[in-house]
């Protein structure tokens, strides 16, 4: 690029904002000295802690450790009822578990149960698929 071409150059720099030398190579230690001292900067003021100022943390870190064992002690609650415990507590549940056909309806799902599985159950419980054929024929 030559210089007929260069518009920065062509244009006058001087806007009115001019420094004298040096001024800005001391300005915090010229500016610091200028300033007056402030009060609190004088004299440092050490407040007194009292005694719960200096027991607090540990309060506060009994307290926590204390929540910690109360939710440990319900967490043990809720695992400690097991199902046995659920079903001594209420003899309608016991007993609506002990029926066969309340437990199919509503807790069997189709696929769950195959055939084979149905015949070892009623072998197991001693059903003899003969008193079928013998009660069809009366």
């Amino acid at each position: 690029m030559n210089s007929d071409n260069n518009i920065l150059e062509k244009l006058d720099h001087k806007d009115g904002m001019t420094v004298p030398e040096g001024y800005f190579d001391n300005f915090a230690a010229r500016m610091a000295a200028s300033l007056p001292e402030a009060e609190w900067e004088k004299k440092p003021k050490v407040l007194p802690r009292s005694f719960w100022d200096k027991v607090r943390p540990y309060v506060y870190l009994a307290a926590m450790f204390a929540g910690i064992w109360c939710m440990m002690s319900l967490v043990d609650v809720f695992k400690s009822s097991s199902t046995d415990a659920m079903f001594d507590n209420n003899k309608i549940l016991a007993q609506a578990f002990d029926d066969d056909t309340y437990m199919l309806d509503y807790f069997v799902t189709e696929g769950e149960l195959s055939d084979t599985d149905l015949l070892d159950d009623l072998y197991d419980s001693g059903f003899d698929p003969e008193s079928l054929l013998n009660s069809n024929i009366q």
